[in-house]
């Protein structure tokens, strides 16, 4: 592809060299550029990709696109190649997102594409949506925290959303094996950095904003205004939101849309409480799953679905919603919903035959740990007051979780606050202690903690162990924080550990 042609739409502020070049790849990354790419210098939280301009044109970069002033950079560059073409832009991350469009021949124009966005539920709906889609006869590509799914392939997920190149590249390689639609979760640091601009999305969905991702956002109102991104600059001018109105922001975010120019865009809201497109009615709630009805337009559906927790009956709407907007009929949706039985890492749970209940949830936001506990709370509430010769009230819930370090400290001690609180007894251990002393971060959530009901163990291996070593019959001990994830971070190692694969050993020499 021609330069010319790679740097169409792009806010260019000034060009040096010509741009009737050939260019063979495009990366932000001057170790792994080669002769005839383009570099494109970004400015990133540890380093800074001006410093490595040099290094990418002797490499072989046959231009360069940066933003920042840089003393003499024609004269510097020109000497290292008399070739190289220096593009000037506004902003380094807009520009990558354009270029990856560009050079991937704009995949999403080719593809029906959903966005999902919100601080949880995202995983659980894109799952949905993908098998509601299926149940309508249609090919699905997945991205998201767990994998990235193109038909039969599987991927690993470094990133919930993948770096513009990536992520551009991914949906070409969905359109080219004849995926027709594409699910995707878009979290707040994307947005923010502008990973998934210039992808036309025909859907996107709030789920809900709650107190997450402050060591990058810093305050709660910048979170705000990451998120709305999908739907006031990316959200194409026929597509549809489907918002979470029983949420405050979701609120929010409808209430500024209609009293702006936006207000020409399509809107589908749903709820349990509050009055809504899609309402959830008559919600039973078991471990044996969900059973609740959708009004939606005068109509009623019921819905049957495997998942359970109050929390999956927005998952659901949510995802019905997004149906709903893609003309999905309702007997595709109801099949889709039913057909999922299971998300990996999101309410999991392990059974090796024991006679207490291990659950692996990915509950890592104060948020999320409140649903996960009142939800398996509510559970024992509706078990009968007799069953097997044991009182339904000593069946207890025992949690084990910790904090990610090297991320929003001031959600620590809240959540110690929600664990002891809402647990009979809890574990404090290590999650992803990265950089931090894993010690210094129990000590933050200890600083909350509501009741004396609480051990802490930083070795996480040995808190699973000691849960499960407490554990009675009818008792339902609850692993938070990881889910899916197999590997734990510290120090900037990731080594490998599963919380299922700890519980299934321990479960089975118990």
């Amino acid at each position: 592809m021609r330069l010319k042609m790679l740097i169409k739409d792009m806010n260019i502020k000034s060009i040096s060299g010509s741009t009737d070049i050939e260019v063979s790849g495009i990366g932000y990354d001057s170790r792994k550029i080669a002769k005839g790419d383009v570099f494109i210098a970004l400015k990133g939280e540890k380093f800074d990709g001006h410093d490595f301009i040099g290094d990418a044109v002797k490499n072989g970069a046959g231009a360069v696109v940066y933003e920042k002033v840089i003393s003499n950079v024609k004269d510097e560059l020109t000497a290292i190649s008399s070739q190289l073409t220096a593009i000037k832009v506004k902003d380094s991350r807009e520009a990558l997102a354009c270029i990856s469009n560009n050079f991937y021949e704009r995949p999403s124009a080719r593809l029906k594409v959903i966005g999902v966005t919100g601080t949880n539920g995202k995983t659980t709906t894109t799952y949905l949506l993908k098998s509601i889609l299926e149940s309508w006869g249609r090919e699905v590509g997945l991205i998201g925290t767990i994998s990235y799914l193109v038909r039969e392939k599987q991927y690993a997920a470094p990133h919930t959303t993948p770096e513009a190149p990536d992520f551009q590249r991914i949906l070409q390689e969905m359109a080219l094996l004849g995926c027709s639609h594409v699910v995707t979760e878009v979290s707040s640091h994307a947005l923010a950095q502008r990973r998934v601009d210039c992808t036309n999305f025909d859907v996107a969905v709030f789920t809900n904003l709650t107190r997450d991702h402050l060591d990058f956002h810093i305050t709660m109102e910048d979170y705000f205004i990451a998120k709305k991104r999908l739907f006031e600059e990316l959200l194409s001018e026929k597509g549809t939101a489907v918002i979470n109105f029983d949420d405050l922001y979701g609120m929010r975010l409808h209430s500024e849309f209609m009293d702006s120019e936006f207000c020409n865009k399509n809107f589908l809201t749903y709820g349990i409480e509050t009055k809504s497109d899609l309402n959830a009615l008559n919600i039973k709630d078991s471990f044996e799953g969900l059973v609740f009805d959708i009004s939606f337009r005068d109509m009623i559906y019921r819905i049957e679905s495997p998942l359970v927790g109050l929390y999956n009956v927005y998952n659901i709407l949510s995802a019905a919603g997004a149906a709903v907007a893609l003309d999905v009929p309702w007997d595709s949706i109801r099949e889709g919903v039913r057909k999922l039985d299971q998300v990996k890492g999101r309410f999991e749970k392990v059974d090796c035959g024991q006679d207490f209940l291990c659950i692996v949830d990915y509950a890592h936001t104060e948020d999320a740990l409140e649903r996960l506990i009142k939800a398996t709370r509510k559970f024992l509430e509706n078990i009968e007051i007799k069953r097997q010769g044991q009182e339904a009230g000593s069946r207890h819930i025992i949690t084990v979780f910790g904090c990610g370090g090297n991320r929003d400290r001031g959600k620590r001690p809240r959540m110690g606050a929600i664990a002891t609180r809402l647990s009979d007894y809890v574990v404090i251990t290590s999650d992803n202690p990265r950089n931090e002393d894993p010690l210094e971060i129990i000590r933050e959530i200890q600083a909350g903690t509501l009741r004396r009901n609480y051990i802490i163990e930083p070795d996480r291996e040995k808190a699973i162990r000691r849960a499960i070593d407490i554990a009675e019959k009818g008792d339902i001990v609850l692993i938070a924080g990881k889910g899916h994830e197999d590997y734990q971070e510290i120090k900037g190692i990731r080594y490998r550990f599963s919380d299922r694969e700890i519980i299934e050993r321990t479960a089975k020499e118990r």
